[in-house]
């Protein structure tokens, strides 16, 4: 005590000398700083700051409850991060030589991207796909295409992420029959399906069927790989693209782990233990552009998850305090104007990422602000990880920003805040509840207009935009430019495969996945079996449409 109020005696006498001498000389930029989240940036901090936080209890050890240093021991002294890059587009064929050539380069982890129609449960034949087939990732019709997408790469030594959600359950199963066809058992197979259902009626809108449907898709998914696929992530319950549609970072924190908590909810109710599953859980975040509010909210958000999963669900298996995460650069933050300048974005996301203490880093690439990466830009951007892995020293101690005033005491902000969105939540009756009542959209849009018009006012600097433009100088030869017949050639591969199956077979299986709806089983079993006879992603989403319906947002204020 005796310190802090001789600390506080020389702060205020600092202040009113040599700060006030020079802010009568010279004013700062500007009356007030803030994070992007608009949480208030004091001029300087000091221990007087971080006073009331307890080391043991708030920060503790890397590895040990609450985990705000780290989930693991050693963190990247004993093991680096994985790198991903997120890769997919064109047809099957296309992406197989994406994936060889990113593995050639020291790519460890696959991370795979579905064009639209894939991710809506239509074929590339559908009317509705035209023009979209390949655009925005790689189109999958049947499990032909994943023959073809990892050829040459055997499943039991690359670990994949599936950015898959509304038919997560038929991209999971062709990922197993695939694996089955290649020798590989459902034990071997290790990687991720994205599965998180809740933030595409937040955020993206790419869902299918209406939520009640949908939820029970996740939880076939975490149920069937928690008997069958002890290796596999069920679930990535995703920030990013709350953090995409405009949340700040605050509130990307608070939706995940509120969708997490519904989650969890759900899979208890069909009699999981939370200490079955729970570990099998991982978690993805987007890296925006302010680097110490991006670490503080990871390094807050590991804390708050051990709290819940203690406190709330009692957990006892300390895996089960895991926040485990992977994060990416928001490709909100990539401008198309000086679009090299978009190299230290993304070197910026990295640090960012490893300075947080991450599991798994995605890096974009510098022309994402135009198109899909080409291959020169995709490699860059994982030589980008490599160099702050291997030439940094970013990698010899954990966690090197604890005990920064500044980053603790930001720290305990955003939890804070965090938790009063939770109690909020909370009080609408769960997250479900929460997003029908139109709250959660409310409270993006909200934040999405205020940082729109900080960038349109002048007040938030956007190099190249808003500030430093200049005439753009053309880049169109180093774009990824997608085949324009791709329509054509899908459809044409579809049609091939449609008259050479068993379509007998197609149709028993399809006839017993709708026994299986009206059951309520899990789908996993009846969706494996359709697979393997190559029956469609369409087709099998049709028979849930039948049964189900589709969802429409107008329900939604």
């Amino acid at each position: 005590m005796k310190a802090m109020n001789k600390l506080k005696s020389a702060s205020e006498r600092w202040q009113d000398t040599i700060l006030k001498d020079q802010l009568a000389r010279a004013p700062e930029l500007r009356d007030g700083f803030t994070t992007e989240s608009g949480i208030p940036v004091k001029r300087l901090y000091t221990p007087l700051d971080v006073e009331e936080i307890d080391y043991l209890s708030d920060i503790g050890f890397p590895g040990e409850f609450p985990y705000t240093r780290g989930v693991y021991p050693t963190m990247y002294r004993g093991r680096l991060w994985t790198m991903r890059m997120y890769a997919g587009f064109g047809t099957a064929e296309d992406t197989n030589r994406r994936f060889r050539y990113l593995l050639q380069q020291g790519m460890p982890g696959l991370s795979m991207a579905f064009d639209l129609p894939t991710q809506l449960g239509y074929d590339s034949d559908d009317p509705l796909a035209q023009g979209s087939v390949g655009r925005v990732g790689v189109a999958v019709d049947t499990l032909a295409d994943m023959e073809i997408i990892f050829r040459g790469i055997p499943l039991d030594q690359v670990s994949t992420s599936m950015t898959i959600n509304a038919p997560a359950t038929v991209l999971l199963a062709m990922y197993i029959a695939l694996g089955e066809k290649q020798g590989v058992k459902p034990e071997q197979l290790t990687g991720t399906t994205q599965n998180d259902i809740l933030k595409e009626f937040i955020a993206r809108g790419t869902y299918i069927f209406p939520p009640g449907p949908s939820m029970k898709l996740a939880m076939d998914v975490v149920e069937y790989c928690f008997e069958r696929l002890p290796k596999w992530n069920t679930m990535s319950i995703t920030g990013y693209h709350i953090r995409e549609a405009g949340a700040d970072a605050v509130q990307e924190l608070a939706f995940t782990l509120a969708n997490a908590i519904a989650y969890i909810e759900a899979a208890r109710s069909r009699g999981l233990d939370v200490d079955d599953f729970a570990a099998r859980l991982s978690y993805s975040l987007g890296c925006h552009r302010d680097l110490f509010e991006e670490v503080a909210k990871f390094r807050a958000s590991r804390r708050i998850f051990a709290r819940i999963m203690k406190d709330r669900f009692q957990a006892k298996d300390p895996g089960s305090y895991l926040f485990r995460t992977f994060s990416g650069s928001c490709g909100s933050t990539l401008v198309a104007q000086q679009p090299l300048n978009n190299t230290v974005r993304i070197t910026m996301h990295a640090l960012m990422g490893i300075l947080g203490g991450h599991q798994a880093i995605h890096t974009a690439s510098w022309d994402e602000g135009h198109a899909l990466p080409a291959e020169d830009a995709s490699k860059l951007s994982l030589r980008t990880q490599q160099i702050l892995a291997h030439e940094s020293g970013l990698c010899n101690t954990i966690d090197p920003l604890a005990g920064s005033y500044y980053v603790e005491s930001l720290t305990d902000e955003i939890e804070k805040r965090v938790t009063a969105y939770l109690r909020k939540i909370d009080q609408h009756g769960g997250m479900l509840k929460a997003i029908e009542s139109g709250y959660i959209a409310g409270e993006i849009q909200q934040s999405s207009l205020k940082s729109q018009q900080a960038i349109e006012s002048g007040e938030r600097v956007i190099v190249g935009v808003n500030k430093y433009a200049e005439e753009e100088e053309d880049h169109g030869e180093q774009y990824l430019h997608i085949d324009q017949g791709i329509d054509e050639q899908q459809s044409r591969k579809l049609a091939e495969i449609r008259a050479r199956r068993d379509s007998a077979a197609v149709r028993r299986t399809l006839r017993a996945l709708e026994g299986a709806i009206d059951r309520n089983d899990n789908l996993m079993p009846a969706m494996i079996e359709a697979v393997r006879c190559y029956a469609t992603i369409g087709e099998i989403c049709a028979v849930m449409r039948n049964r189900w319906g589709e969802f429409s947002d107008a329900s939604i204020p």
